[in-house]
């Protein structure tokens, strides 16, 4: 008995792709990035929103620079925040870092040398522990020190009293910690690690969103056009030509211009840009599709126009449109790059590849090159990985490739 009988055409599908390890390869690549885009920024170093935790004086540090972080306690109310808002949209810090290179403790105070501060300098700044370790309530200062104890409010107006050696091992223990940011910083002084990792999200976004978009108006342009035909046909082609005539960027670059800059305006220019070739497609499918039998006999049977189109004929073209929708995933990825180097895009302080680019490209000519070479790399890993999951569907689609 053949064992290859009874199986789904999907089986065979999934056989030719998985032997085409290019594509495997890029597919876990891409569901890596995927879940950094979905997690946002639970797992990064920088947990601020939109990573935009700036610090001057460590700006433009190298790889794997390390620098040690006084984190001052800020005078307000700890903020509420779930994990749910903390993947949505980062989680505002409690805390005011400060790089320093030097610090020692001298009665209710500490003496911190700030990063970068030079030797024959010996302005040192001071701080008040209670103040370094705690929120301390601005409205009322009863700031006491005696005996070795310190008592004061709050900023929930709790009255608290703590003793010196104490209050000096916990700002030890939880308040200086030395940080080493694996991608270095950017021009700003923020965590490039952090700011990378983030900007997967956008990139994956505009792409999900464009193409959903792109199926969307394509396939039911593509669909009516090619099953009704005639002048139908005619005037919807007609549309799809002038579209197509356009430069896509240009044309992107407009609709963002009329649309206005931010985040959602660039998604929806970009996914309102890429559905000819989606229309063009699911047209010439339909028009060989709609000649054969399977589809006569629904006419024969009474069917609708509407469920022939949806229930019947699309379900068949699923192949082609999955490759399609990979080919312009990487196309809105470069589409959404190009228009945030050019500043029309995605705007401040999201970190957006193309951006990123733009802010330090400047650096290509000096020993900090790879500010610019990071995101790009990344913007050509994104796009090949992709244009290689299109190519392999492609190939596991085509049956006479066996």
């Amino acid at each position: 008995m053949n064992k290859q009988a009874g199986k789904s055409p999907g089986y065979y599908v999934r056989q030719r792709f998985l032997r085409n390890k290019p594509a495997v390869w890029c597919s876990v690549f891409i569901i890596l990035c995927v879940f950094i885009s979905v997690s946002g920024s639970l797992f990064l170093p920088d947990k601020s929103p939109d990573a935009n935790e700036q610090m001057v004086e460590i700006a433009a540090k190298k790889p794997g620079f390390s620098v040690l972080l006084l984190r001052i306690k800020d005078n307000i109310p700890s903020p509420q925040n779930s994990i749910f808002n903390t993947i949505l949209s980062g989680r505002k810090s409690e805390f005011t870092e400060l790089p320093i290179q030097d610090y020692f403790f001298r009665s209710d105070s500490m003496y911190v040398t700030p990063f970068g501060r030079k030797k024959s300098d010996k302005t040192q700044e001071r701080f008040l522990l209670a103040d370094v370790y705690d929120a301390i309530n601005p409205d009322k200062p009863n700031y006491v020190f005696s005996q070795n104890k310190m008592s004061y409010t709050d900023v929930n107006n709790n009255k608290k009293e703590i003793g010196l050696n104490e209050l000096q091992s916990k700002i030890k223990k939880e308040n200086i910690n030395n940080k080493t940011y694996l991608l270095g910083t950017d021009r700003y002084g923020r965590d490039m690690l952090s700011r990378m990792l983030l900007g997967t999200r956008i990139s994956l976004s505009v792409g999900l969103i464009a193409v959903i978009l792109s199926l969307i108006i394509g396939i039911t342009i593509g669909a009516i056009a090619g099953f009704f035909g005639g002048v139908i046909d005619s005037i919807l082609m007609w549309l799809v030509s002038v579209v197509w005539s356009i430069p896509t960027l240009l044309l992107v670059i407009a609709m963002s211009l009329v649309l206005g800059r931010g985040f959602w305006q660039v998604f929806i220019a970009v996914g309102l840009t890429m559905w000819v070739e989606v229309a063009r497609l699911v047209r010439g499918q339909i028009l060989s599709i709609k000649e054969y039998e399977y589809v006569n006999a629904g006419k024969a049977l009474g069917f609708g126009n509407s469920r022939l189109i949806i229930k019947h004929i699309i379900p068949a073209i699923t192949g082609p449109v999955i490759v399609i929708s990979a080919a312009n995933f990487a196309s809105a990825i470069l589409l959404e790059s190009g228009l945030s180097f050019l500043g029309v895009g995605i705007q401040p302080p999201a970190p957006s590849w193309g951006m990123m680019l733009n802010d330090h490209f400047g650096y290509i000519v000096l020993d900090t090159a790879y500010l610019a070479f990071l995101p790009g790399f990344a913007i050509m890993f994104m796009v090949l990985a992709f244009n290689f999951l299109g190519n392999g569907l492609r190939d596991a689609y085509d049956v006479k490739g066996g």
